[in-house]
């Protein structure tokens, strides 16, 4: 059984979520560029973006399974670090969290959730325009002239 529980101060296990976000972004390496800013994630930032964000883990009997990071915008939720352990993926934990996501945005009184994805990872585009999601933009991380990344919201009901 999957549990979404809200990371609190009380979770101290950094070290490991780290570990979940860094082996399930993996197959970006050497796709995509820049490289993720995964790869600069320490477990002392996760705990402070945990602490700036809203962040949730999915567990499977204990076991770290996934997670996201949510932020307040002025116009909607963005979603971030969603991450899925490669041994869990195909399980609809993905979706269990996007739908945490979306209560804690119509909570927020929030109508829409924004993402972003790496213009290479044309397989996610899919994925999350198969989960409502709408390319929104299409733009450059600082220091590049060519499109790195795609803006996708949805919008809530």
């Amino acid at each position: 059984m999957i549990d979404i529980v809200r990371l609190d101060e009380s979770f101290g296990r950094w070290p490991a979520l780290l570990d979940l976000i860094l082996s399930s972004f993996a197959y970006m390496n050497g796709r995509i560029d820049p490289p993720s800013s995964a790869l600069s994630l320490t477990p002392a930032a996760l705990k402070a973006k945990a602490t700036a964000e809203i962040g949730y883990i999915a567990l499977e009997n204990g076991a770290l399974a996934g997670c996201m990071f949510l932020r307040p915008e002025a116009d909607c939720l963005y979603l971030g670090k969603l991450a899925v352990a490669p041994a869990w993926q195909g399980k609809g934990i993905g979706k269990r969290l996007l739908a945490v996501a979306e209560t804690v945005a119509r909570e927020r009184g929030l109508r829409s959730i924004r993402l972003d994805t790496r213009i290479e990872l044309t397989g996610n585009h899919a994925a999350f325009a198969a989960l409502g999601f709408a390319r929104t933009a299409e733009k450059a991380h600082p220091g590049y002239e060519r499109v790195t990344y795609v803006e996708m919201r949805k919008t809530l009901a």
